[in-house]
């Protein structure tokens, strides 16, 4: 962790800031004052990633009931974004601060060049002294493009701007032994493990989309970044400042702190692991497995099989036989020319073909590998009915 924190994404949940009858102004203040001090008086860079949209428009368009299909929670996000982002700006211009929109989803993240601009864009505001309040742009998404929640959506964002710390707003004191015992809160955490995992419910609140389990999900890419991300209670009196306060003199009695280990993923390596989305499945022999675990380079001698249809350039799952994940990678070659040479040498594929692509399936620069950092999982990608 650096000694100093300079810049702060800030995940606002929609219990944070609303109730039943939509934006609580009175919370949301209680926010803004936070931030504002944080701003001005201690010099921090801060990005909101902020909830709300869905309850805000549920409350101007006099639904009495949460919406549950996918066309009411996005006319209620179209209603609310607008009702949204116009407190936040009425609030911070109160106290001379400059707010800027940013609405993104899971494609933003995947496609490079969108990335870059995200990543561009939100440091430009930061320059220009503006607070950018993100959202998942909810009036579009679909479950194919839709990132999950805006706990993991605040994670890729702090990734994005390698931000010094990660605080995610709950209506919980922080991860929990007991579900029920709010005493039995635990205060640090080194590692995500299967273990803290099944304390996890999965269970959202009235309003907001997220348990903790996507709090975890967060925290593995907050880590991975090299970023802690500390949970925090909304309702406790100051906890932001107080928050900042004791994780810069090291001191975590507060919400619950995952601290990321020392050595962290390149940028490069954390958008593949954590920004695309698998379009196949290549199935390799235990000589390729090794030669992976080594640092090594996939070459088409080592695949058994392939599942997926994919093309030049998209994430593929790399898993072994017992259908074990060893990783994931970029392909050099899509699903269609790579039936042609799997388990084939590279004189081999000469013999037979003349236009060939690089040795590399996978170059090792393009590759993450799972195996050595969090263990074996079950490959379950969808792509088992088609494996050739």
């Amino acid at each position: 962790m650096k000694d100093r924190i300079y810049k702060i994404v800030i995940k606002v949940g929609s219990s944070s800031i609303a109730d039943e009858n939509g934006i609580n102004v009175g919370k949301m203040n209680k926010i803004v004052e936070q931030v504002t001090e944080l701003k001005f008086k201690r010099k921090k860079d801060i990005i909101i990633v902020s909830s709300g949209a869905i309850a805000a428009g549920k409350s101007e368009l006099g639904y009495r009931y949460k919406p549950y299909s996918v066309s009411e929670k996005q006319a209620c996000a179209a209603v609310g974004q607008g009702v949204l982002i116009s407190k936040y700006r009425d609030l911070f211009a109160v106290k001379n601060i400059k707010v800027a929109q940013i609405l993104l989803t899971a494609d933003d993240f995947s496609n490079r060049q969108r990335y870059l601009n995200a990543y561009n864009t939100m440091n430009a505001l930061l320059e220009n002294d503006v607070v950018p309040i993100v959202n998942e742009n909810d009036t579009v998404t679909t479950d194919e493009i839709k990132l999950g929640d805006n706990d993991v959506l605040s994670a890729q964002v702090a990734s994005l701007l390698e931000a010094d710390l990660l605080i995610i707003l709950s209506d919980i004191p922080g991860l929990l032994k007991n579900l029920g015992n709010p005493k039995s809160l635990i205060n640090i955490v080194e590692e995500v493990t299967p273990e803290l995992e099944n304390l996890a419910n999965g269970k959202s609140g009235k309003l907001g989309t997220g348990g903790m389990s996507s709090k975890l999900k967060a925290a593995k890419i907050s880590n991975a970044s090299g970023i802690p991300l500390t949970i925090l209670p909304s309702y406790e009196e100051g906890i932001i400042t107080k928050a900042v306060d004791n994780i810069e003199n090291t001191k975590f009695n507060i919400g619950t702190t995952f601290l990321p280990k020392d050595k962290k993923m390149s940028k490069r390596k954390r958008w593949i692991q954590f920004s695309l989305k698998p379009k196949g499945e290549l199935i390799v022999d235990n000589g390729a497995r090794e030669a992976l675990l080594k640092g090594k380079s996939l070459l088409a001698v080592g695949i058994v099989s392939l599942t997926g249809n994919f093309s030049i350039g998209d994430l593929v799952i790399v898993s072994n036989k017992k259908g074990e994940n060893i990783g994931r990678g970029l392909v050099n070659y899509s699903s269609k020319e790579l039936k042609e040479i799997i388990g084939k040498k590279t004189n081999e594929i000469l013999t037979f073909k003349d236009n060939v692509g690089p040795e590399e399936v996978i170059h090792r620069d393009n590759l993450v590998i799972m195996e050595a950092t969090e263990g074996f999982e079950p490959s379950n990608n969808g792509f088992a009915d088609r494996r050739l």
